[in-house]
Parts: C-alpha cells; sequence; structure tokens
C-alpha cells in the first residue's frame, strides 16, 4: 500500500576535498574523502525508517557512492538530470577567488560563464520533479548542494534562484512532501547524527 503522503527524501553527497575546501565543484568527478564515506554510512539508520518506491542518483560519483554506502546502490536508478550545476570557468574555484575578478558574480542570478544559467538547471530539475509527482510512494535522491537546492525551489514553484536560500551541507538529508496539496518542506539540511 503506497504512503498516503509521500516524501521526497534529498540527500546531499558526503565530503569531497572540494566541498572542505569550499571550492565549486559541478561537473569535475571528485571522490568522497575519508569523513565523506564516514557521513554517508552514517546516512543508513537516518533512512531505515522509510521504504522507498523509487530511488534516484547523479551519476557523479561522489553522489553514487553516497548512495553506496548508505544501502541504496542496488536500488539507484542514475540520473543525468541530477548531475551539479555546470559552473564552466568557475569549476574548481572558491567563492573568494572569483570575487578577486567579479565581485558582484551570484550563481544565482549570472550562472557559470560557459557553463549553466539558472533556467538551464531548473529544466533539468523540472524534469525530475514531473517523475517524482508521478510516483505513488516516498522518492529518495542522492546530488549536489546546488542542484537540489533549485529542485527544492521547483518543488515548491519557485524560481530557481530562491534556491539560495535553502543551504545544505555535506551528507545533509531534507525531506520535501505536502500538505493537503501544496508543496511543502518538512525538514531541512538534517546531519546524521552518526
Amino acid at each position: 500500500m503506497a504512503p498516503a503522503n509521500p516524501e521526497v527524501v534529498l540527500v546531499r553527497h558526503g565530503e569531497t576535498e572540494w566541498t572542505r575546501d569550499g571550492r565549486h565543484t559541478g561537473k569535475s568527478d571528485i571522490p568522497l574523502t575519508e569523513r565523506g564515506r564516514r557521513q554517508a554510512e552514517a546516512l543508513r539508520p537516518e533512512l531505515a525508517g522509510w521504504t522507498f518506491a523509487l530511488v534516484l542518483t547523479s551519476p557523479l560519483q561522489r553522489a553514487m557512492e553516497t548512495c553506496r554506502l548508505a544501502g541504496y546502490g542496488q536500488a539507484a536508478q542514475t540520473r543525468p538530470d541530477l548531475v551539479e550545476w555546470d559552473y564552466g570557468r568557475y569549476d574548481g574555484l572558491t567563492s573568494k577567488q572569483i570575487a578577486v575578478t567579479e565581485p558582484e558574480w551570484s550563481l544565482w542570478r549570472d550562472g557559470g560563464p560557459g557553463g549553466e544559467q539558472p533556467a538551464d538547471v531548473a529544466r533539468r530539475v523540472d524534469r525530475i520533479v514531473a517523475d517524482v509527482r508521478g510516483v505513488a510512494g516516498n522518492v529518495l535522491i542522492f546530488a549536489h548542494g546546488h542542484v537540489l537546492r533549485v529542485l527544492t525551489a521547483r518543488w515548491l514553484n519557485q524560481a530557481p534562484a530562491a534556491g539560495q536560500h535553502y543551504a545544505l551541507q555535506p551528507a545533509a538529508l531534507s525531506v520535501l512532501g505536502y500538505e493537503h496539496q501544496n508543496p511543502v518542506i518538512w525538514h531541512w539540511n538534517r546531519l546524521p547524527s552518526g
């Protein structure tokens, strides 16, 4: 029997060297650190209370490894639409490094030079949201900080730039769902207790 009010559980991948150092990590395929692997394993008991009708993951190794270590590697479907925002020439740079030449730059307004604009990311996650809304049951998604923030904004029928208000830490767990027919955030940026 499907749950009466299905939930969408979002999981940002565990720590990588670049997330630890504050570097924009888009399409660069960076592995988890040892701490990131421990964070991913700590997600197992956090996720144990749910049954999932669908599990999705970004194809980038940091998300796939988090998914596997959390215990869902065999069940997961890889979705290219869940890759992180393409930061273009800013991939691998910190915000401080970018500010040296572009002090007024905002990813949420300007996008990544030579990469994606906010509307590009929104188009990708809109396909995920449409798929998820058609599932009779809970859904689990493993992906990346910025793409999950845009997905959340689109879940709430907001512009992609609204994602700037939904900060996510590595290995954070968030829950989207419905109150009556209204899309809502039930929990946000919860870290595993392990």
